[in-house]
């Protein structure tokens, strides 16, 4: 690349950050400032985690700008890193979860959101009868996590909130997701994405930017993407579409369609189609909040005690993440039978993970 286009390349990427900042450091002041039903209301939080929300800090609350609630189980002694905290509400919950055993790390760049998040760090120890708080804030670059001291292999969950849509570069933000997650980790996020390429001058526009759609990737070259990384199955935990209520939005931008994405990603050598080896596995009821059943994806839901057929790279998933211990296995991979049929089917009716 020569010097002058990496130059133009490395501006437009920090106009696009500056614009971002000054837009949700200055231009919302809360949720209902948002032209778009990109964010979620209240009843998109489970049911388990209604209470922990009512504990926390109105302001907090007040100034959540996310798209989904992508918060998974089994967190409790974790360290969990939420990229895009902004004002801190899931960095709270995922406090909450995560107990007095486990850590929870959140970075934004906006100084402003990362203010209100800050100087309630001592409010929500104390809501939660933590001895100390178990959540340290840092003002960065979501794709440069060593310059803040993130080491590798060093967090067990990394999720994200209608957040990575916003950097310019998504590629370097993702190989720093699986830099520094330990093997068997698991990225769970919720994202904007779009069903076309969308103009690039579109990123411009502060309005567009800062609603989450200018900068949306096309679904497929997401998962593009995440093969190259090295992630060669990503699943789909929930989604539905957004609507675009502003008029001078959809006047700009209705040529495409949107929609809220909760996807599913672990650190693990997988397959790049679902191979079956005549496995299965069943859920132990044993999650805290889940007694019933386990959603993986939006189709396999796994009820208590019910042994269900898995491909490999399910059985991996489970098996090679800290839902193991939650599942009784059967069969392993000496003897393969073909590719299995892994296709979404009518199957949970619980799955919704995002609110959209």
């Amino acid at each position: 690349m020569n010097m002058d286009l990496e130059h133009e390349i490395g501006g437009a990427a920090e106009e696009q950050q500056s614009a971002v900042r000054s837009y949700y450091g200055e231009t919302l002041q809360s949720s209902n400032d948002l032209r778009t039903t990109a964010c979620c209301s209240i009843d998109a939080i489970p049911v388990h985690l209604r209470a922990t929300l009512a504990q926390l800090h109105p302001e907090v609350r007040d100034r959540f700008y996310g798209c989904g609630s992508p918060l998974p189980p089994a967190l409790d002694g974790m360290t969990v890193l939420d990229l895009g905290c902004g004002s801190g509400r899931d960095a709270y919950l995922v406090s909450k979860l995560v107990g007095e055993r486990g850590h929870v790390i959140g970075i934004d760049m906006t100084a402003q959101q990362l203010a209100v998040a800050e100087r309630h760090r001592d409010f929500h120890a104390q809501a939660f009868g933590h001895a100390r708080s178990n959540v340290t804030f840092h003002l960065g670059d979501l794709a440069d996590l060593a310059a803040i001291g993130v080491a590798d292999a060093s967090v067990d969950v990394v999720v994200s909130n209608c957040v990575l849509n916003l950097v310019p570069d998504k590629r370097r933000a993702f190989a720093e997701i699986l830099r520094v997650l330990k093997p068997g980790g698991e990225l769970y996020f919720s994202d904007v994405y779009s069903d076309r390429r969308l103009p690039r001058e579109l990123l411009a526009d502060p309005v567009l930017l800062g609603e989450c759609l200018a900068g949306a990737l096309y679904v497929e070259d997401f998962r593009r993407l995440l093969g190259e990384l090295g992630v060669a199955d990503a699943r789909v935990c929930a989604r539905g579409p957004i609507a675009l209520t502003d008029e001078a939005i959809e006047q700009k931008i209705g040529f495409a369609h949107f929609e809220s994405i909760t996807w599913r990603a672990f650190k693990l050598p997988l397959e790049d189609r679902c191979e079956d080896y005549g496995q299965s596995a069943t859920y132990l009821g044993t999650i805290p909040a889940h007694p019933h059943r386990f959603v993986l994806d939006d189709h396999h839901l796994f009820e208590n005690g019910k042994p269900l057929r898995v491909c490999g790279n399910s059985a991996d998933m489970l098996a090679g993440s800290r839902y193991a211990a939650h599942f009784l296995f059967h069969g392993d991979r000496q003897r393969h039978f073909g590719l299995f049929d892994c296709a979404p089917a009518a199957a949970a009716t619980t799955t919704s993970a995002s609110c959209c």
